[in-house]
C-alpha cells in the first residue's frame, strides 16, 4: 500500500494534526506552539511555479493579516536538497520553511500538491483545506482566493465561506529520483 493511501485527509471542524519539524537551520518548530494564532500551513517547493506564486501572494497577505496569522511553508519533497531550499527560501523573503525530510508531515495530511494549503484556527481547528485559489491549468487568473477568504472569515470570527477544494499544483516527490 501506498503511504500516502494509508492516511486519510484530516476532517474539517476536527483538530488539525499535531507535528514537530526542523526548519532549515534545524530549529524545531511545534504547530501547537503556535495556538492562539491562525495558521496556514503551505506544502511548499523550492522548484514549483505555482508554489512561488503563491509565496509571492502570502507575502503581500502575511503583511496585512499581522501576527494574528503565521505561516508553515512544510518542504516535502525528496528530492530537493538542504541547501536548494535555503537559496529559494532567501531569494523569496520567506521566514519559516520547515523540512519533512521524509514527508511524514504531508502523509498525515494527505497533502499531494505544492502549493497545497491547510488554514488552521486559534483554537486548532482545520476550517480550510485545498487549493490557494482557483488558478488551474484553463485559468490563468485567480476569481477566487480560498486561503485569504478563510483567513480573513476566521480573523472576523466567521466560518471560511468554503472549506474544501482540490488542491492544484506541482505534485509532491515522495521518493528521490
Amino acid at each position: 500500500m501506498d503511504t500516502l493511501e494509508a492516511h486519510q485527509s484530516p476532517v474539517i471542524e476536527q483538530p488539525a494534526p499535531d507535528f514537530s519539524l526542523p526548519d532549515l537551520d534545524g530549529q524545531l518548530h511545534q504547530l501547537s506552539g503556535y495556538a492562539r494564532r491562525i495558521v496556514v500551513l503551505n506544502f511548499w517547493s523550492a522548484e514549483c511555479p505555482h508554489a512561488e506564486r503563491t509565496d509571492r501572494e502570502l507575502l503581500r497577505l502575511q503583511a496585512q493579516w499581522g501576527d494574528k496569522v503565521v505561516v508553515l511553508n512544510i518542504a516535502s519533497n525528496a528530492n530537493e536538497p538542504l541547501e536548494l531550499l535555503r537559496q529559494v527560501a532567501l531569494v523569496r523573503s520567506l521566514s519559516i520553511v520547515l523540512r519533512d525530510d521524509n514527508h511524514a508531515v504531508a502523509d498525515l495530511y494527505a497533502a499531494v500538491t505544492t502549493p497545497h494549503i491547510y488554514v488552521i484556527d486559534a483554537q486548532g481547528l482545520l476550517r480550510y483545506q485545498g487549493a490557494f485559489d482557483d488558478v488551474n491549468f484553463r485559468q490563468r487568473r485567480p476569481t477566487r482566493e480560498y486561503c485569504k477568504e478563510a483567513v480573513e472569515a476566521l480573523l472576523a470570527g466567521q466560518r471560511p465561506p468554503v472549506e474544501q477544494t482540490p488542491s492544484y499544483g506541482c505534485t509532491i516527490v515522495r521518493h528521490a529520483l
